[in-house]
This record gives C-alpha cells, structure tokens and sequence, in this order.
C-alpha cells in the first residue's frame, strides 16, 4: 500500500461512526445510501470508492456485497430502530450492520 493510499485510509476510519438509521433517511430517499457486506471491510470499500476503483466496486456489486440499500432493509432497520457504521463519501453515505468488523 503507497503512502497515500494509507493516508486516505486513515482518514476514512477516523471519520467512521456509528449512527442511527433514522438519522440517514434523507440519503436512503435521494439514493445515496449504500450498503456493504457485513463480510466486508468498511473502510476498505469507503477508500477504494474514494479512489475511484471502478473495477473493484463493480466486482463487489456483482457479488451483491456493496449495493444501493434495498426498500426492505431500509424498512426493517427504520422498526427495529437500529444503529449501522456508516461513512461519507461523497455523495454517498456507506452503510454496514453493527455486528461486523470496522
């Protein structure tokens, strides 16, 4: 990993929180919500996205880890009133359930 790519790295994992569902409901209903795996790293996929990777996030589409959040899930976690890792960027706000590895 180059200097930079570690930098940009730290960066996205300082400026990852936990916060509550219905705090993102503005970016679910503009369609900038996205979600990622619980398999994956959050910040991994927060970084390549900021890099610009297209190949990698198409492969993790592809295998359906990293996508727009669906109706569904969006309506669960709105009842079950649930707190999700998240990270900005720009414009997206990348989502992954609590239980997973940050």
């Amino acid at each position: 990993m180059t200097e930079d790519n570690e930098l940009l790295q730290a960066k996205v994992n300082l400026e990852t929180a936990q916060i509550p569902w219905r705090e993102l409901q503005r970016f679910f209903a503009s369609g900038n919500a996205i979600f990622v795996a619980p398999e994956l790293d959050l910040t991994q996929v927060a970084t390549e996205m900021a890099r610009d990777n297209a190949a990698q996030i198409q492969h993790w589409m592809q295998a359906n880890q990293v996508g727009p959040v669906s109706d569904e899930s969006a309506q669960a976690w709105f009842d079950d009133d649930i707190t999700l890792w998240a990270v900005v960027v720009k414009p997206w706000v990348l989502v992954q359930e609590k239980g997973s590895e940050v």
